[in-house]
This record gives structure tokens, C-alpha cells and sequence, in this order.
């Protein structure tokens, strides 16, 4: 009833504005010449202030699209489909879907191919509606007509002139956008980003990715590498400047090893293979061991070093300035922190490998963020140079067996990655905290010299520094205790397996028999039976299912929207997301009451799909697991391969919100991004 009574206005009004002959949009046409054999026709339309015409690719229950029809011809073959750019989107109460919508000057383009040695015409119509605030101009056809340079001729810019003029030469084209039939684009097409966001510059994309680089020294994977960096230039040559030298050349290997092969890497293999190399429980697994054997170099039960010719030919290479063992230090800092950083630089390749326009911002990412991931490992190699003026003594031996701890402590990590990937069960949660808190107590133990091994000498007495050192880390253990059932620990929630894994939880034991907190739905609420309920989990008392077409078949029979929860088993950041934002009362009462949660994991490679649900990827590889199904979806439908990721969509798939959101602990800012998407489902 709506939409007739708005085709109504609009008839009425277009009567009202053709007896006053008013016109709000003129068009100009011209054909620019991009090689000998092709060519790309312009549409520029100036449209009067407060006017506005709809994207070919607006929701298909809303107003009427812009339509490009070309007359057939033997002279002249179309390249892809006509190019607009970016529009702006809203929801519209009356349509009760979100519009796309040009206003200002709009350029569309169309790419051709000329067949013909002899000039021809390119001819067709336009049809289009024009709208401001309070009415409408009933759809128009309108002709248009292109005179194209034969396939000989020379590539000079030809202009077309029209009934209404030439095309302005100073019209710049904004950002293309290429989509999908208007039909299938819906669901698929992700939000566009706020523009204020697109007009960033390339020095602030810089230096944000400077800052997060910095950052990653305090990540999971990043931090324990230190002690290996120390330890390596510690026992460095005694030529200070030579050895200065190295540790520059340490920080640029890192950035190189950043910049150079982990682009060529995303651009031959794609970008999926830094997930690959973050997630795999081969790469973990090797992780584990690289650190199980530095730590138990560091306890004192043997020496790591290489052969004595190696060394010997490593001294003749440094005193002509070689610098091989900098860099296999910064490769193996590089490979290792993968585990982390993989998928934040994969999210960034993303758009290096599938779009000339967002090229070099990848690029200024990839290197701002190698630069600030190198700072902090640079300066710490140059540090120990500053050690050697302080009195030798067995403190050395002292950093190097409480690293030795640290090493085995982190070095479980990547067991238990390799572990959830392959669902061994050998590190579920409570046992991974027995393990941590059995090291970390006989870390403080040998701090106060409780403990002694080969290298220690006998502690009469500790140091004032020594003695806070052990109270903080015998705290820490303390700490930790509660954990073991089924204490949250926010602060180690990037360490830790996930909650579900515990198999003594008061946590769960309490939601099991109660609603979440603030929340009217009871737990148990969703089908029993949904698709791999069995084998996957979702934390805090929340449900899910784990297939979206189920989700969606659920969400339209009850009438809500769906959060999608893009998430990996591996994924570090998305045990943050959850206990820092998901645990909050408000999320936990707007996920329960008005979404239906889904969550799709991203390395779930063990549950193998039947036949009818493969698919095939863009590089014709079948994908038969989960985990690459899902991940495929997050990265062919909302071009992004990094995880956590939320999408809010309707049951038909349709976006709710104008952008997605990425992992960001601002609790309130992701309640705002929630009400949005209710609020639009609502509209």
C-alpha cells in the first residue's frame, strides 16, 4: 500500500514539474580513448542541489534503479557491466529497506571493445527516477548516443557532443564499485565504510599502522620472542659498532620480511596463506618445539649453537660485515609472530590483491606496521650492548633461566593452538592453567633462590628488584587459581584454550540452570539438533547455531535479525572480544533477546561438509570443510580473512548496519553498533 501510494505522488508530481518544465538533471557524454582496441564511454549527470537518482543496485523493493540499455551491434563488444561510484546509502522508512543514492555531479562508466576498423555509434536508452525530499519524477527514458573512433585510429580523447554538451573535463571519477546483479547483490554486499574514513591520508594509515605494530610486542605470539632476541645479541661480538650495525640490520630484515615477502606471498598464494600460517597445527606445532628446545637450552641441559666451521665462517663473514645470523634471527621472529599477525596483515592483503585502489594503502600498511613491529625488537638488540658495562656476575644466568621458564610457559600456546585445530584434547583449559601456574610458581621460587641450576650460584641474600619481581609473579600464580574453575581471567583471555574446553566450569554450570544475566531468554531456548552443536561452542552462557542457512531459516520464523560471529578456535582476539565485550550485561541482554547469534568458525578443518554443501572458491579449489567454507563466505562476501568479525544481517541476508565490525573492546561503541542494526531491522 505504501509503495502504491508513493507511485501515486510520484505521478502527481511529475505532472506538476513537466508543466513547469523543470529538468533537475542534465546529462553529457564523451568516450575516452584507453588503447588502440578500447575505449570507455562516460555518463556524467549534474543533478540540481537536493535532487537524487538510485544506484543500479539498490534493494529491489525500493525505488526504481538507474538501467542502462545498449542497442545490439556488430561494431562493438562491452567489457563487464556499467561502473558507478560509491553511493550513498540509508534506510528509508518508506520502502523499509536501505536506498542508494547519487546527488551532485555522478559519473558512470562503461568499457568496450571496438570491432570495427570504421567509426560507429554507440547508442541506447536510460532509465532512471529522480527523487528530492519531498517528491519524485516518474521513470524517464531517455536516448543517448556515443561516436567511438574506429580501432585504427589513434588514442586521442574524443569528445561526444549531446544535446546538453560535452562532459566537464575537471569531473573527476570517484572510487569504482563493481557489483553483482542488483538481484543477488543484496545479500552479498558488504556496508560501505564511512567516507570520512576513505578520505584518511596515507600518513595517518601509516602511522596507525605504526602504532599497531608497536603494539604486537604485547600480543601472545610477540612477547615471548624477546628473550631469544636478548639472548642472541647478548652473547654478540665485542665490536660495538659492528654489533650495532647487526641489530639495524636485524630491524631491517623484520620490516623487509613484512613488506616485501609477505606481499609477494598474499600476491601469488593470496592472502589466505598468512591465515594458513597463523592457524595450521603443523606451523604451531613447530612453534612449540622451536621454544620447548630454546627453554631447555636455557635451563642448562645443552648448548645451541652451530656447527664450528659454520661459526668460524660466520666470523670471517661479520668482519667483512656479513650479517646472515641477524637475519635468520628476524626470520624466525617473523614466522613465529605469524601466529598472531598473520590475520591482521591477511585482512590488509585482502584489498592488495583485489583492488587497484586500495594498493597502496595495503602497502603503507604492510610497511608502517613492519616498522613499528621491528622498533621495539631493534632497540632490545642494541640494549644488551649497555649490559656489558654492568658487572658481569651469575645474574646473566639468572635472566637466562627465568627466560628459560617464560619460554616454556609460552611455548604452550602454540601446542594448545595446534591442539584445538586438530581437537586432540590434550590442553583443555583447566589443565593448560595447572600447567602455567606449576611454572609460574617455580619461577618465583627461584627468584627468591629456592631453586638453583647449572650456572646459579648459592643465594644468601636477593636484591630489592629481585624480591619485587617474585612477589609480582608469585601474585600472578595466585591469581591464576580461581581459573581453575572456571574463573574468566580476562587479562589472559588471548592465552588461554576457550572456557567450553574446562571441564569443571561454575560459570557454566550456573548458566546451564539460569538465563543470562539481564536477559529473558532460557537457555536451551534453539533447536537441539542444529548442525554441529555437538562439536562446537559458544562461551558466557551463550547459544548459537553454526550454520548461517539454518540461522536464517530460524531468524525469519521468529522475526529477528541475525548476528554473525566470524571466529576461529586459533583466533586469540575473539576470546578477548568475549570476555571484555560479550560478558558486558548490556550485549549479553541485546545478543540473547533481539539477535539469533551464529557463529561461524574459520579453522574448523575437522568436520568434513556432505558433498551437496561444497563450494567452489574463486580459484577453482573445492572446499569440502567447514572452517574453509566459512572462511571463503567471509572473504568473497565481506572481503575481509581476519577474525573476530561481526556482520548484523536480516533472514534474506541483507546488511543492517553501514559498517561491519572489527575487533575493538570499546564496550559501548559495540552496543551503538548493535542498537543500529535492531533499529534498521525494525525500520
Amino acid at each position: 500500500m505504501k509503495k502504491i501510494l508513493f507511485l501515486a505522488a510520484c505521478l502527481v508530481t511529475a505532472l506538476g514539474l513537466t508543466a513547469q518544465q523543470l529538468d533537475p538533471v542534465k546529462w553529457s557524454y564523451s568516450v575516452k580513448e584507453t588503447s588502440a582496441t578500447e575505449a570507455e564511454l562516460l555518463f556524467t549527470a549534474k543533478l540540481d542541489a537536493g535532487w537524487h537518482l538510485y544506484s543500479q543496485y539498490t534493494d529491489p523493493t525500493g525505488p526504481l534503479a538507474i538501467n542502462f540499455e545498449f542497442e545490439d551491434s556488430k561494431d562493438y563488444q562491452r567489457l563487464g557491466k556499467v561502473l558507478e561510484p560509491k553511493p550513498h546509502e540509508e534506510m528509508d522508512e518508506v520502502f523499509g529497506c536501505i536506498v542508494k543514492s547519487f546527488s551532485g555531479t555522478v559519473l558512470f562508466r562503461q568499457k568496450v571493445k571496438r570491432l570495427s576498423d570504421k567509426d560507429f555509434t554507440v547508442k541506447g536508452i536510460l532509465n532512471y527516477q529522480l527523487c528530492n525530499d519531498g517528491s519524485c519524477i516518474a521513470p524517464e527514458d531517455r536516448d543517448f548516443a556515443f561516436k567511438v573512433p574506429g580501432a585504427k585510429e589513434e588514442a586521442v580523447s574524443t569528445v561526444a557532443e549531446s544535446e546538453e554538451g560535452p562532459v566537464e573535463p575537471e569531473v573527476e571519477p570517484v572510487e569504482e564499485v563493481v557489483q553483482a546483479d542488483a538481484a543477488d547483490a543484496a545479500p552479498e554486499a558488504a556496508p560501505a565504510e564511512p567516507e570520512e574514513e576513505k578520505r584518511q591520508s596515507l600518513l595517518w594509515i601509516f602511522l596507525i599502522a605504526l602504532g599497531g605494530g608497536v603494539l604486537t610486542m604485547f600480543t601472545p605470539c610477540v612477547f615471548p620472542m624477546i628473550p631469544m632476541t636478548v639472548n642472541f645479541f647478548m652473547h654478540g661480538s665485542e665490536n660495538k659498532r659492528k654489533s650495532r650495525r647487526q641489530a639495524w640490520f636485524f630491524g631491517l630484515s623484520i620490516v623487509m620480511l613484512f613488506a616485501v615477502l609477505g606481499a609477494i606471498l598474499a600476491l601469488i598464494l593470496g592472502p589466505e596463506v598468512l591465515y594458513t600460517l597463523g592457524t595450521h597445527w603443523i606451523p604451531n606445532l613447530i612453534f612449540f618445539v622451536i621454544f620447548f628446545t630454546f627453554a631447555l637450552s636455557f635451563f642448562g641441559l645443552f648448548e645451541i649453537k652451530m656447527p664450528e666451521k659454520w661459526v668460524n665462517a660466520s666470523d670471517e663473514q661479520a668482519d667483512k660485515g656479513g650479517f646472515l645470523a641477524p637475519f635468520f634471527i628476524a626470520l624466525t621472529t617473523v614466522l613465529v609472530s605469524f601466529s598472531c599477525t598473520g590475520p591482521i596483515l591477511g585482512a590488509a592483503l585482502v584489498g592488495l590483491t583485489t583492488s587497484s585502489t586500495d594498493r597502496w594503502v595495503s602497502l603503507v600498511t604492510m610497511l608502517g606496521f613492519g616498522i613499528g613491529f621491528a622498533l621495539p625488537f631493534t632497540l632490545l638488540a642494541m640494549f644488551p650492548q649497555f649490559l656489558k658495562n654492568m658487572k658481569s656476575g651469575s645474574w646473566l644466568n639468572t635472566v637466562k633461566v627465568s627466560f628459560a621458564f617464560l619460554e616454556l610457559a609460552f611455548g604452550l600456546k602454540f601446542l594448545q593452538m595446534a591442539d584445538l585445530y586438530c581437537n586432540w584434547g590434550l590442553l583443555p583449559r583447566d589443565i593448560y592453567l595447572a600447567l602455567w601456574i606449576v611454572i609460574f610458581g617455580m619461577l618465583g621460587f627461584y627468584l627468591l633462590g629456592k631453586l638453583r641450576f647449572k650456572g646459579d650460584d648459592e643465594v644468601h641474600e636477593i636484591g630489592t628488584l629481585r624480591l619485587f619481581l617474585a612477589i609480582a609473579d608469585l601474585a600472578f600464580v595466585v591469581w591464576m587459581i580461581p581459573g581453575l574453575w572456571g574463573a574468566p581471567l580476562k587479562g589472559l583471555s588471548g592465552f588461554l584454550p576457550p572456557q567450553s574446553s574446562q571441564e569443571f566450569d561454575i560459570e557454566r554450570l550456573v548458566h546451564e540452570g539460569a538465563p543470562a544475566t539481564g536477559s529473558t531468554l532460557q537457555v536451551g531456548s534453539l533447536p537441539a539438533d542444529r548442525k554441529y552443536a555437538d562439536k562446537l561452542h559458544v562461551p558466557l552462557g551463550f547459544e548459537a547455531f553454526f550454520d548461517l542457512e539454518e540461522a536464517k531459516a530460524y531468524a525469519k520464523a521468529n522475526n529477528k535479525p541475525i548476528f554473525i560471529d566470524f571466529t576461529g578456535k586459533t583466533c586469540a582476539n575473539c576470546r578477548e572480544m568475549e570476555h571484555y565485550v560479550w560478558v558486558d550485561p548490556e550485549v549479553k541482554r541485546i545478543l540473547n533477546e533481539d539477535y539469533v547469534i551464529v557463529s561461524l568458525y574459520c579453522d574448523e578443518n575437522t568436520i568434513e561438509l556432505p558433498e551437496s554443501e561444497w563450494v567452489t572458491d574463486d580459484k577453482g579449489r573445492v572446499l569440502k570443510t567447514l572452517g574453509r567454507r566459512n572462511l571463503n563466505l567471509e572473504k568473497t562476501v565481506y572481503n575481509m580473512n581476519a577474525q573476530p568479525y561481526y556482520v548484523a544481517i536480516d533472514a534474506d541476508g541483507r546488511v543492517l548496519t553501514r559498517a561491519n565490525y572489527k575487533y575493538d573492546r570499546d564496550v559501548q561503541k559495540f552496543v551503538a553498533w548493535l542498537n543500529e542494526g535492531k533499529a534498521n531491522f525494525k525500520q
